[in-house]
């Protein structure tokens, strides 16, 4: 062990001192040896202390010089140290070891070392890359000619700055290369491969990751990578079913530029201006010849676009289309179309997939043998129409078929595709170490549902009510959700009743009028609780039950702005009575469905009878989760219907209710009157004519679109204990109920 300078010439000044008072020693006195003077307690304090720091800088020393480090782990993947002019430059001998073609035999149990990765309690691999180095032969010519592009830098930042990355290398379970092959034309396939062996833990491309969009080259545009790679796992973009390892290359997106470029709004699902659109400009003569029969058959229904040929060759002619002289955006004009044709071209593999995606439009894949992308966890079939290329001729009639409602549903799986996956490179890189870490760590890899069902709701944020205590909590109390539209005066009196019930945590108003302001704030009631407005964008019915994030509490009271009857005892017993059951919808105003055997449908029934299997939400208590449930889970199209006739919201929520629980709805209180004695017929829905007709649609609808029906029908109201008891009004817990 060397010691420095410093720690010599201390070390040597101690020996000086022990020799001196050895001769010291050795003199003998008369009466015996010589006693040796005592040190000065200052003194020895201050050996004591420099003597104790020589001691730790050697111990230090010793632990640096021999404690077990790694020089690759001090590579940083920060995009400050990661210019290509700043990397080493690193000299290929001609007789560098080239790799193995590629084993197609391989899969993650014989050419992967699983126990690399070991056990962790995050259930996580861990990824090293490279430092970046500029490979060269032995001319000076380097093994790319664009060096490291900028997609792939993306790609690698990415991922360093991902939960996967590590910079000890020790600890990688997956090892990616900081070689760009990202496009084969640009790589020289020899040297490549020359790079890739010398790289220091390659052993024959064991646990390595290698990321390729365009593989092959003129004349065949081989459809993988051409560069030898040993056993290295492939991310390939345009994979066959004859070069794709399944279960361990990942098939990826070819990713197209003009997803950073441009940004498409996300357009509601529906009919569009078009029904099919082909936009792709290198298609082969014979395909072209197709589309064109198909676009003289259905004339314009289908759009059949193609380059420019009047616009000069650079960036913006690549964004533009035309068709007879006409110019189109290019992918703007993808939004305006049902369905998007994407054909093969040289490539399997085609960036206008994503573009496609991007528009929302649904993709109708015509490529022989192309392994789509992320297909071991996407279902394809929710977001695509995967056609055989021999029956393009057949691909209007196969469309036609197709249900409206399911063009929409793969409309917006389309999207949420694009999103969630094809956006950016960061996107695709992390995706594709998702899909190997399931892999290696199947237990808690994600499941069917949480890679093709869009994560619309934050369900962590809400629990159901069917795992609720018994009885929920009273302190948070219930939030009232009022519905209005142009009622100020009846709206501030609900305000002002319902703000005496003692439970009221907040007062929550839904404007549903976009042609005219709330009302100041200086002319709302005053009360103890807070009271927020919310501005609706449409005049919906369905706003009443959208999960607006003001709701803290899980007690909701969906109230209209003319129920000025109910009495502020009434209210607080509704609530007791919720906290009970707070999977059941609890409330006033009770009604009936009944099957009506001459007409041979359901019937809706508001006359007075003894049986209830409906309450109506103009006044009811429910629990928050089923707002959620409303808005992203309603089967079918029953939110659109209703919103659209602007009737039977309620009766919609009855259905939903009764149908996740199984369970009636509790009315309480014997009143049964619910008129607004100064409301005019100009004033509200329900006294329309028509109204009540369709209502009895409604549930002929719904039970039509649920395939069954779920209300359940009970003879029974819950009224106080001592409601009609002859006793003391002031002693009873709630002595204003009201009457009839």
């Amino acid at each position: 062990m060397k010691l420095s300078f410093i720690e010599t010439l201390s070390l040597q000044w101690l020996f000086d001192r022990e020799e001196s008072g050895m001769y010291a020693s050795g003199k003998y006195s008369s009466r015996g040896p010589a006693l040796i003077p005592r040190m000065k307690t200052k003194h020895r304090i201050y050996y004591i202390t420099l003597f104790s720091v020589v001691l730790l800088g050697l111990i230090a020393t010793g632990m640096f010089q021999f404690w077990p480090h790694s020089i690759e782990s001090t590579a940083d993947w920060t995009l400050d140290k990661r210019s290509v002019h700043e990397a080493p430059l690193v000299h290929l001998p001609v007789s560098s070891p080239i790799p193995e073609r590629g084993d197609l035999s391989c899969r993650m149990h014989t050419c992967f070392d699983v126990y690399r990765c070991g056990y962790n309690p995050k259930n996580r691999i861990k990824v090293y890359i490279y430092p970046l180095q500029r490979f060269v032969d032995e001319l000076g010519v380097p093994i790319s000619s664009t060096g490291l592009s900028r997609e792939y830098n993306d790609l690698l930042s990415a991922i360093s700055g991902s939960d996967f990355y590590t910079d000890d290398v020790t600890r990688a379970c997956l090892f990616i290369p900081s070689i760009d092959v990202l496009n084969q034309n640009s790589l020289r396939i020899r040297e490549t491969a020359q790079a890739l062996a010398m790289l220091p833990r390659w052993d024959k491309g064991m646990n390595h990751l290698l990321f390729n969009m365009l593989p092959g080259g003129p004349p065949d545009y081989n459809t993988a990578l051409d560069v030898p790679r040993d056993r290295a796992l492939l991310a390939g973009g345009g994979f066959s079913t004859w070069t794709y390892r399944q279960g361990y290359d990942v098939s990826i997106p070819v990713y197209s530029p003009l997803s950073a470029d441009v940004e498409l709004p996300e357009r509601q699902p529906g009919p569009r201006r078009y029904f099919i659109l082909s936009s792709q400009t290198a298609i082969h003569r014979e395909y072209r010849a197709e589309l064109e029969r198909l676009k003289e058959e259905n004339g314009e229904a289908l759009l059949l676009l193609d380059k420019c040929s009047n616009l000069s060759q650079g960036a913006a002619s690549a964004r533009k289309r035309c068709y007879k002289g006409q110019v189109y955006d290019y992918p703007q004009i993808l939004q305006e179309s049902s369905f998007c044709v994407v054909l093969r071209g040289a490539r399997l593999g085609q960036a206008a997939l994503s573009d496609v995606l991007q528009a929302g439009c649904v993709p109708v894949i015509l490529a022989d043998s192309y392994i789509l992308p992320f297909s071991e966890v996407l279902d394809w079939k929710r977001a695509s129409v995967v056609i055989p290329e021999e029956k393009l001729s057949e691909m209007y009639t196969i469309l036609k078929s197709i249900p409206h409602r399911q063009v929409e549903e793969m409309q917006r799986q389309a999207r949420w595709f694009w999103e969630a996956y094809f956006s950016s490179m960061k996107a695709i890189g992390l995706t594709t170490l998702q899909i190997i870490n399931d892999r290696i760590y199947p237990y808690a890899a994600r499941t069917y549902e949480q890679w093709n069902n869009p994560p619309v709701v934050k369900w962590s944020s809400v629990n159901s009510p069917l795992f609720l205590p018994l009885i929920p909590p009273r302190a948070p109390g219930f939030t009232a959700v009022v519905l209005t539209y142009d009622r100020v005066e009846s709206l501030f009196r609900v305000i002002t009743e319902i703000s005496k019930v003692p439970s009221l945590a907040k007062l929550l108003v839904v404007w549903n009028n976009q042609n005219k302001s709330p009302p100041e704030e200086s002319l709302w009631p005053k009360i103890s609780v807070p009271l927020k407005v919310v501005r609706t964008k449409e005049n919906k019915l369905s706003n009443r039950f959208f999960p607006y994030d003001e709701i803290e509490t899980e007690a909701v009271l969906a109230i209209d702005d003319d129920i000025i009857m109910l009495t502020s005892d009434e209210l607080q017993f509704g609530y007791e009575v919720w906290r009970e059951f707070p999977d059941r919808l609890v409330g006033y105003p009770g009604r009936l469905h009944l099957w009506d055997h001459e007409m041979g449908k359901w019937k809706y029934e508001s006359e007075w009878t003894n049986e209830v299997s409906m309450v109506l939400t103009g006044a009811a208590f429910y629990h928050k989760y089923f707002n959620y449930l409303y808005t992203y889970k309603m089967p079918g199209d029953i939110k659109n219907w209703v919103d659209a006739h602007m009737n039977c919201e309620d009766i919609a929520m009855n259905f939903l209710v009764a149908n996740i629980t199984g369970k009636a709805p509790i009315k309480v209180t014997p009143r049964k009157k619910f008129k607004c004695p100064e409301c005019t017929a100009i004033d509200g829905l329900s006294l329309d004519q028509t109204h009540m007709v369709e209502r009895s649609e409604c549930i002929n609808k719904f039970a039509s679109v649920f395939g069954t029906m779920p209300l359940k029908v009970v003879e029974h109201r819950a009224d106080p204990v001592l409601y009609k008891d002859d006793f003391p009004e002031k002693l009873k817990s709630f002595p204003n109920i009201g009457s009839l």
